[in-house]
């Protein structure tokens, strides 16, 4: 089996992937609970038939997990989840290669340079002030 190529791997995150972060909101109710307040994911939804691709993304970049996730609204099917969560993994594998991969749909790609701005302030710990994870959650509201 031909191992899959950089190219490959933009047209599919640029049709497919996402690059988000969970933000907790920070004028939200103190009672709401969340283990933490910004998590940072990159990720890619494939239908079952094709999910041999998220394993060969998985065996590419060395990290992340392929995940089930079923799909209960109308007009969608469950689908499998390529995803990397981890911090390290993203601010060392994931970002440098779309850095030296560039994206090709503007939408994508100004999502990506959101989520490398969040990541940066993350990895500074910017998000453990208010007044940083204000600045992260308004960030995330510019993201599609």
């Amino acid at each position: 089996m031909e191992e899959i190529s950089a190219n490959y791997i933009v047209g599919l995150t640029d049709g497919e992937g996402s690059f988000t972060a969970y933000v907790k909101n920070p004028d939200a109710s103190k009672e709401v609970k969340r283990r933490t307040k910004v998590e940072p994911r990159f990720y890619l939804k494939l239908i079952e038939k094709d999910k041999k691709i998220l394993y060969d993304l998985k065996k590419f970049f060395g990290c992340g997990n392929v995940y089930f996730q079923k799909d209960k609204r109308a007009n969608h099917q469950d689908c499998y989840r390529y995803e990397v969560a981890n911090r390290k993994d993203l601010q060392k594998i994931i970002i440098p290669f779309f850095r030296s991969n560039s994206l090709r749909l503007r939408s994508k790609s100004r999502d990506f340079e959101i989520f490398c701005q969040i990541m940066e302030m993350v990895i500074n710990n910017d998000h453990l002030k208010n007044s940083g994870l204000r600045k992260i959650y308004n960030l995330k509201q510019k993201m599609h």
